[in-house]
């Protein structure tokens, strides 16, 4: 009798334990689902600054089409990438292209004067930080939950129960850490206006030394 008692207990405790660890995988693989949410979140507010700010750029500069382009079919990979891997990807190309969009801008003086382009700027400057610091953290809650499910005892219910490892978000072409390199490829000729000429010929006044006369 005792010892039928002593088995329960042990079966009970057992399946306790189970279900605690259970709980606990699937709390850490909400906190993955929660903290990519929130990079989403992110990078949309990203892909919505992007037309504006080729639109204001493209005010001055027109005749940049295929730095426009660039920036318009990598906004477009990008939202359509599927998965943190692939979106880390898509993000480093279109990151590049808005290297060579403010490369353009970069000859336009009185374009960067503006308001309208200081705004989406600063704009897009915050979001790229918000971008940064929303990846870190869902890059943590991964490490969490890879670990939690790939070292005992949550390695014992993993499989069974469907929990899989989740991808980081993280550039994985050296390349593409990298600032982007300003290479307009086939795109015209930026119309940059030259700089005012300064006068480099002096005038030479004669001079002349009058003598006292004895």
């Amino acid at each position: 009798m005792i010892a039928l008692i002593v088995i329960l207990v042990v079966v009970v405790l057992i399946a306790l334990l189970l279900i605690a660890l259970f709980n606990r995988l699937v709390r850490a693989r909400n906190r993955v689902d929660n903290a990519w949410a929130q990079v989403e979140v992110q990078l949309k507010r990203r892909w919505d600054l992007i037309p504006n700010l080729v639109e204001t750029v493209k005010g001055y500069a027109a005749h940049e089409r295929g730095t426009f382009e660039a920036v318009t079919q990598a906004r477009a990979a990008a939202q359509n990438a599927r998965g943190p891997a692939e979106s880390a990807q898509a993000e480093g190309i279109l990151s590049q292209a808005l290297g060579r969009l403010f490369a353009v801008a970069e000859a336009y003086p009185e374009l960067r004067a503006t308001e309208n382009f200081q705004q989406l700027q600063a704009q897009l400057n915050e979001t790229e930080n918000k971008v940064a610091v929303s990846r870190q953290v869902y890059n943590d809650t991964v490490l969490t939950y890879n670990n939690a499910i790939q070292t005992f005892p949550g390695a014992v219910l993993a499989g069974p129960f469907g929990f899989t490892s989740r991808e980081f978000f993280e550039i994985d072409d050296a390349a593409q850490r990298d600032a982007p390199r300003v290479d307009f490829g086939t795109s015209g000729p930026s119309a940059a206006p030259a700089p005012p000429a300064e006068a480099t010929a002096e005038s030479a006044a004669p001079s002349s030394t009058s003598e006292p006369s004895a």
